[in-house]
C-alpha cells in the first residue's frame, strides 16, 4: 500500500497539533480525517473505514489507550499512539493495548511520516517462493503464507499489522532462531533494548493466538541465547 492510497484518522484534543498534522500529512499524499476526542472518533469510525489510526493518549474523557483497546475488539486497523509520556512502561502499555507503534511527543513530523509509511509497508502480502510450502500447520491453526492469513477451522484469526509482519518473518525461516535485534530490524524499528522488550510483548500477544498453552509454547518457541523460532508441524 502506498501513502497515496491511505486514509488516516487523527484523534487529538489539541486543535493546533491536529490541524498541523492534518495539513502536513495531506501535503504528503494522504487522505486525512481528524477527530477532537474519542467520542468524536467513534462517530466517524461508525461510518468510515481507515487504513491507519493515529491516537493521542492524553485526552480528556476516554484516553487513547482505552480507545485503542476498544477498537482492537472489532478491528485490526493499524494504530499508532502519540503521547507526551515517553517512558518504556508507557510504551509497553500502549503495545499491550494493541497498538502497532508508539511515538512520544515532542516529535518531528518527518519521523511520524516515516513511521506511518513503515507500518503501511507491512500490509502488502509478500508472495511465497515456489519451493516453500504455502500453508503452515500449527496444530489446529493454518497459516496461509501467500495471503498472510491465519485460520482456525473455518474462522479467520485476526492479526494486527505487526503480528502479520512477524508471521511473515518467521514463516520465511521456519526452524531457524531469529534474534530479538534482528526482529527489531526487520520490523523497521529503531534499535535498542526498549524496542527488543516491545518485540517480547508482540511475541506474547501472537502466542495467545497460536498456542494452546501460551506459557508453554509449542510452535513459537524461545531458543535460549538465540531468540525466537517458529516450529510448524
Amino acid at each position: 500500500m502506498s501513502e497515496m492510497d491511505a486514509h488516516l484518522l487523527i484523534v487529538d484534543d489539541d486543535e493546533r497539533i491536529r490541524t498541523l498534522l492534518q495539513k502536513f500529512l495531506m501535503r504528503h499524499g494522504f487522505l486525512v480525517t481528524a477527530a477532537r476526542d474519542a467520542q468524536h472518533a467513534r462517530r466517524i469510525l461508525s461510518g468510515l473505514d481507515f487504513d491507519m489510526l493515529i491516537l493521542d493518549v492524553m485526552m480528556p474523557g476516554e484516553d487513547g489507550i482505552s480507545l485503542c483497546k476498544s477498537i482492537r475488539e472489532t478491528s485490526q486497523t493499524p494504530i499508532m499512539l502519540l503521547t507526551a509520556k515517553g517512558e518504556t512502561d508507557n510504551r509497553i502499555e500502549g503495545l499491550e493495548a494493541g497498538a502497532d507503534d508508539y511515538l512520544p511527543k515532542p516529535f518531528e513530523p518527518k519521523e511520524l511520516l516515516l513511521r506511518i509509511n513503515a507500518v503501511l509497508r507491512r500490509m502488502p502480502e509478500t508472495p511465497a517462493e515456489e519451493s516453500v510450502p504455502k500453508i503452515l500447520h500449527l496444530g489446529p491453526i493454518r497459516y496461509d503464507m501467500e495471503r498472510g492469513e491465519m485460520w482456525m477451522g473455518e474462522d479467520l484469526v485476526r492479526l494486527t499489522a505487526t503480528e502479520m509482519q512477524l508471521m511473515k518473518i518467521f514463516s520465511a525461516k521456519t526452524g531457524e532462531p531469529i534474534s530479538r535485534s534482528k526482529l527489531v530490524e526487520d520490523l523497521g524499528r529503531d534499535r535498542g533494548q526498549a524496542q527488543e522488550r516491545a518485540v517480547d510483548v508482540q511475541i506474547t500477544r501472537l502466542r495467545r493466538k497460536i498456542e494452546t498453552n501460551p506459557k508453554q509454547p509449542r510452535y513459537l518457541q524461545t531458543v535460549r541465547g538465540a531468540g525466537y523460532m517458529l516450529a510448524p508441524d
